[in-house]
C-alpha cells in the first residue's frame, strides 16, 4: 500500500489511466471488428466506410500510447489490403 501522498497520487492516477485505456481498446476493437465483418460479408462500400473509420481510431490509439505505432501501422496495412482484395 502507497504510504507517501506522492505514491497515492500516483496510484489514482493509475487507476484513472487504466480506465482510459479501456475505453480507448474497447473503442479500436470495435471499429477494427466492424471492418472485419463487412469483409466477412463480401460487402466492399461498407468495408471502405469502416476501414476509413477505423484507421484514424487506430492511429489515435497508438499516439496516445494504448497500442505500439508500428501495430497501428500493421492493423490498418493488412486491413486495407484485405478491403482491397475484395470482389477481386
Amino acid at each position: 500500500m502507497a504510504n507517501t501522498s506522492s505514491a497515492k497520487k500516483a496510484a489514482r492516477q493509475t487507476i484513472r489511466r487504466t480506465e482510459v485505456n479501456k475505453a480507448r481498446h474497447s473503442q479500436l476493437k470495435t471499429g477494427v471488428r466492424k471492418v472485419e465483418e463487412a469483409i466477412a460479408a463480401g460487402d466492399k462500400t461498407a468495408a471502405e466506410a469502416a476501414l476509413k473509420l477505423a484507421e484514424p481510431l487506430l492511429a489515435r490509439t497508438a499516439q496516445k500510447g494504448v497500442i505500439h505505432k508500428r501495430t497501428a501501422s500493421r492493423k490498418v496495412s493488412r486491413l486495407a489490403a484485405r478491403v482491397k482484395s475484395i470482389g477481386a
